[in-house]
C-alpha cells in the first residue's frame, strides 16, 4: 500500500451525543499517515484511525482543514500548510473514485483520447518567458506534459510552480523535477485542472493549449477554466490568439478527395455493389479538414482575423464560435474552400513575443488547415 506522510497535523474531535457540543483538541501536532491500499497492523502508537470510502461523510473546511464524520462524532484535521492540505485532498479524491465522475473535461472528451489532449512540446512558448518582468512568482502550468514550461518558468525566476498534468506523463514530470533538484519550487499535481485543488492563487498561467486551427483538441477550455486560480492582476501565456481564414483555389486537392470516394463507386467489389454508399463517402471525405501546408499563391484574398483574448474569454465562449467574414478577392477563379492558421501572442510587461503558424512562416507541428467545399464557388 502507498503511504503519504503529513507532519504537523492538529486533531479536533467534535460530538453532540448528549445534545451538547463537545470538543476535544489534541494539543501536540501529530503525524498523519494516509494509506491508499489494504489496511495493515501498525506497531506505532495511533491516536486516531479510520477508513474513508465514497460513502464516508467528509468535507473541506476553510483553506487547509478537513472534517470527517463517523456516527455521532466528527474529526477535524488541520494541516500545517495549504500545500500539505492540497496534496492530501487530491489523494483523497482519487482514492474515493472522484476521478470517475463527469467533470467539464470528461463531458467534452472521450476517455480513450484524453492523453492526446495533453501532448509534450513547447515550441515558441519559451520565447515569451524572458520578457515577463517580475510576473513569474507563483505559476500554474496547465497540461504540463514533461514539465518543460515549468522548467522555463523556474529559469525565469519563478518562486513556485504548480504543474498540473492529467495523463501518465505526470509521473515522468515528477522524475525530471527530482533529477533537476527543483522539488522545492516545482510541484507536480496529477489530475485534470477542472478537478484538482491548488493551495494559493497564481500570478500567471502558462500552457501550450493550441490545437489545429487553434481550437482543436479543446485544451483551450481547460486553459480558461484554470483562471479560477489566477489573481485579478494576473497574466496568461499565451495571452491572445488570432485565427486567420482565407479562400483558396486548389483543383488538385479537390480532385484527390473525389478520387478517394470513388472506391465506393464500384458496382462489383468481390461481387458486392458498393455504389449505394458513394454519396455518403463523398460527404465524409469533404467533411474532414485537410491538415498540411501550402503555397500562399493559392490564396485568393487577404485573410480575415478572429481574435480571442484569453484573459477575458470564458469557457462558454468556445462552445459555439461564429466568425463573420467578407473577402475582397484579389483574383478570379474557383474557390475550393477556406484555409486556416493561427498566431498567439505572449504579452509580458517588458516585451511581446508572437508565435505564428502562417504559411509564410517556418513550418510548425500545427501546420495549416484547409476545409474543402463539396461544390466549389
Amino acid at each position: 500500500a502507498a503511504v503519504s506522510v503529513f507532519p504537523g497535523v492538529r486533531l479536533l474531535t467534535v460530538g453532540d451525543a448528549n445534545g451538547e457540543i463537545q470538543r476535544h483538541q489534541e494539543q501536540q501536532p501529530l503525524r498523519l499517515e494516509v494509506r491508499t491500499g489494504p489496511d495493515s497492523a501498525d506497531e506505532d502508537v495511533c491516536v486516531f484511525k479510520c477508513s474513508v470510502s465514497r460513502d464516508t461523510e467528509c468535507s473541506r473546511v476553510g483553506k487547509q482543514s478537513f472534517i470527517i464524520t463517523l456516527g455521532c462524532n466528527s474529526v477535524l484535521l488541520q494541516f500545517g500548510t495549504p500545500t500539505d492540505f492540497c496534496s492530501f485532498y487530491n489523494i483523497l479524491k482519487n482514492c474515493r473514485g472522484h476521478n470517475t465522475e463527469r467533470s467539464v473535461f470528461s463531458e467534452r472528451t472521450e476517455e480513450s483520447s484524453a492523453v492526446q489532449y495533453f501532448q509534450v512540446g513547447a515550441p515558441g512558448v519559451r520565447g515569451g518567458i524572458p520578457g515577463s518582468g517580475g510576473e513569474f512568482q507563483i505559476v500554474l502550468d496547465v497540461g504540463c506534459g514533461s514539465g518543460i514550461l515549468s522548467f522555463f518558468a523556474a529559469q525565469a525566476g519563478a518562486r513556485k510552480i504548480y504543474a498540473v498534468e492529467a495523463s501518465t506523463m505526470a509521473q515522468h514530470a515528477e522524475v525530471l523535477v527530482k533529477s533537476n533538484n527543483l522539488t522545492e519550487r516545482i510541484v507536480v499535481i496529477p489530475g485534470k485542472v477542472e478537478e484538482v485543488s491548488l493551495p494559493e492563487q497564481v500570478d500567471i498561467i502558462i500552457s501550450e493549449p493550441m490545437g489545429y486551427m487553434l481550437f482543436n483538441e479543446r485544451m483551450l477550455e481547460s486553459y480558461l477554466h484554470a483562471k479560477k486560480y489566477l489573481k485579478p492582476s494576473g497574466n496568461m501565456f499565451p495571452t491572445i490568439g488570432d485565427v486567420h481564414l482565407a479562400p483558396f483555389t486548389d483543383e488538385q486537392l479537390y480532385m484527390e478527395q473525389f478520387t478517394k470516394a470513388n472506391f465506393w463507386y464500384q458496382p462489383s467489389f468481390h461481387g458486392v455493389d458498393l455504389s449505394a454508399l458513394r454519396g455518403a463517402a463523398v460527404d465524409e471525405y469533404f467533411r474532414q479538414p485537410v491538415v498540411d501546408t501550402f503555397d500562399i499563391r493559392i490564396l485568393m484574398a487577404k485573410s480575415v482575423k478572429y481574435t480571442v483574448n484569453f484573459l477575458e474569454a470564458k469557457e462558454g465562449d468556445l462552445h459555439r464560435i461564429e466568425i463573420p467574414f467578407k473577402f475582397h478577392m484579389l483574383h478570379s477563379g474557383l474557390v475550393h474552400g477556406l484555409a486556416f492558421w493561427f498566431d498567439v501572442a505572449f504579452i509580458g510587461s517588458i516585451m511581446t513575443v508572437w508565435l505564428s503558424t502562417a504559411p509564410t512562416e517556418p513550418l510548425t507541428h500545427w501546420y495549416q488547415v484547409r476545409c474543402l467545399f463539396q461544390s466549389p464557388l
